[in-house]
């Protein structure tokens, strides 16, 4: 019969018991041997590791203050690292103005360039004898800036009939040099709408993301009145509609939409349309030297900036302006993260900081950038492209945007602030500042751009496409397959809402699989992107330096006059003193003539 063993704990190998020895010692007595010796070893391990433990705590505890003073001085290393980085940080933006030299340009023009390029603030200061005024920017701007609704509103059909100028104008929207000044007349001022509706309707992105037109047509309308809420010269929404056909330029000449997605391309039209949204026509550092709400809301940092993305948002929450409605949760976060991206990188003060790291990306050898740094530097560049186009409608944009700089001074004199650079109306050089302008904030960053396109797009160079289709082509027939166009003549149309840009899966795949990598081109063949700015920019120049040479002959003839009548005026008042001067010597001789002729008599 089988008797069960003695219980064992679960995953004990059991030993085989040792065969009985032929000893004195009983078979009873042995588990009892074999239990002392057990307990002999493990008195012996517990000792062991007693005597272990209590000399690690007793190391321990003498390297506890060596520890705490490691721990202070990396404190104290890492703070004065820390403050070392910014140092050397502003140095080097200092360094890219240290090719301005002091005698060649004005301080002012130089002042302008560190407060506005760089994160450095104004060094104008109060005269000491002025007392501050600081006062709400709002409540300054809110006496008689707010405008009325600019547009009644009109039927969700009126995008789908553009008036025939406005389609003539809109056939040169692939020229570099877009005339927006031209459009605004024959569009009655609502520049925005058409524009806007038909660069989306270009690239696909009313069909691609199903925006309804009745949702689309309001969306522009807010937009357009946000532009035109401030009455601003220069940032209002013919601004915002040559920035975003300028980077429509870039995204179709140069082949930068085949490097992007669908999402990726209406993020950037989107960025280019609301990068301004809601402007004050007062810079950051107004904001920030004035204390206003919006400086006190974003803590001094990119106070304009914030304030467009943020609003922007806000207005897309409203159902009824909300074009992004049917993009998946996805999708919104991609391009809300964009779009701020992008918005946030036309703050001015990160110039130089942005061109230094594209230049190091592009000197690496297998150089990977990403999409977001791409995007933002196209509109950073765009934003400040005026100068890059042709002579008439940047001076006209000049115009406008040193009269928006007096504006500013105007303000400051009222609120008893400093006058900013280039703001006083009286005391402003115009034609070396766009000089500067050009020379060290223009120029550089159009060449930065031209070298990062082409370093991006070479792997793709063969499989750029067709530009996309233009709002005046039509579908010949509803039931084409070849999707032929035919112009429509300049009596109204109707745009097609057929995606312009359909691609198979497999060229996706391909073009995006390439465009990840980033990499450079061969070194036979090099791949060039079109450059129309280099005419202009020398053009421009050109004509800014002549006209400096004619203010500055001005500036001297107006001094001599007024020396000369300087003189003048003390030539005359010297004039009036001498006669009193003699009368008086004349009064004082008589007397002493007196007693002469009495001698004499």
């Amino acid at each position: 019969m089988y008797e069960p063993g003695p219980c064992r704990e679960e995953g004990v190998v059991s030993e085989p018991e040792p065969e009985p020895e032929p000893t004195g010692v009983s078979v009873s007595e042995q588990p009892a041997v074999s239990r002392s010796s057990r307990l002999t070893v493990i008195t012996i391990v517990v000792v062991v590791a007693v005597r272990a433990m209590s000399r690690l705590r007793r190391e321990s505890s003498r390297q506890s203050v060596i520890t705490v003073e490691l721990i202070q001085f990396i404190i104290q290393y890492r703070a004065k690292e820390t403050q070392e980085k910014k140092k050397r940080r502003l140095a080097d933006e200092d360094d890219e103005l240290s090719e301005v030299q002091p005698d060649a340009v004005p301080p002012e023009v130089r002042e302008w360039l560190a407060s506005t390029f760089t994160r450095q603030m104004a060094t104008s200061r109060r005269k000491s004898d002025e007392k501050p005024k600081f006062r709400s920017v709002a409540h300054a701007i809110r006496a008689g800036i707010f405008v009325d609704r600019m547009y009644r509103r009109v039927s969700s059909s009126a995008l789908t009939a553009f008036p025939p100028d406005v389609v003539r104008l809109l056939k040169n929207l692939d020229d570099w040099t877009f005339d927006v000044f031209a459009l605004t007349e024959a569009a009655s001022g609502q520049v925005v709408k058409y524009v806007a509706y038909e660069l989306f309707n270009r690239y696909g992105s009313i069909h691609k993301f199903k925006i309804a037109p009745g949702i689309l047509e309001a969306f522009l309308h807010r937009v357009e009145e946000g532009y035109c809420r401030y009455r601003n010269p220069y940032h209002n929404n013919l601004h915002a509609v040559d920035v975003m056909q300028t980077i429509h330029y870039c995204l179709c000449n140069t082949g930068l939409m085949n490097w992007l997605t669908d999402l990726e391309i209406f993020a950037s039209l989107l960025a280019a349309l609301l990068h301004d949204y809601e402007h004050t026509g007062t810079t950051n550092n107004f904001h920030v030297m004035s204390g206003s709400e919006t400086a006190l809301l974003y803590n001094d940092r990119a106070v304009l900036e914030n304030h467009h993305a943020s609003a922007s948002f806000r207005l897309l929450r409203e159902d009824e302006y909300n074009i992004l409605s049917h993009l998946s949760r996805e999708e919104f976060r991609e391009l809300r993260g964009l779009v701020i991206e992008m918005v946030l990188g036309t703050d001015m003060t990160n110039h130089f900081q942005q061109m230094k790291a594209m230049r190091q990306l592009l000197t690496l050898q297998e150089a990977t950038i990403d999409k977001q740094k791409v995007l933002s530097l196209v509109l950073h560049c765009c934003d400040i492209s005026h100068p890059a186009k042709q002579w008439g409608v940047h001076h006209r944009w000049t115009m406008l945007l040193l009269e928006e700089f007096f504006r500013q001074g105007d303000l400051e004199k009222e609120l008893g602030l400093p006058f900013s650079p280039l703001c006083d109306r009286n005391n402003t050089l115009v034609a070396e500042s766009q000089i500067c302008f050009i020379d060290f904030i223009v120029e550089p960053s159009m060449g930065v751009m031209s070298d990062m396109l082409e370093l991006i797009l070479a792997p793709i160079a063969p499989m750029n496409k067709a530009k996309p289709a233009t709002l005046v082509e039509h579908e010949a027939t509803a039931t084409s397959t070849n999707n032929s166009a035919i112009v429509i003549p300049n009596s109204g149309i109707t745009p097609s809402m057929e995606k312009p840009r359909e691609r198979t899966e497999a060229k996706t795949t391909a073009a995006e699989c390439l465009a990840r990598k980033s990499l450079t081109g061969n070194a036979g063949s090099k791949f060039n992107i079109p450059k129309p700015w280099l005419i202009c920019l020398v053009e421009n120049k050109r004509i800014w330096k002549e006209q400096a040479v004619k203010d500055a002959e001005a500036r001297a003839l107006a001094t001599a006059a007024e020396e000369a009548a300087a003189a003048a005026a003390a030539a005359a008042e010297e004039g009036e003193s001498k006669p009193e001067t003699e009368a008086a010597d004349g009064e004082q001789s008589e007397p002493a003539a007196e007693p002469a002729d009495g001698a004499a008599a």
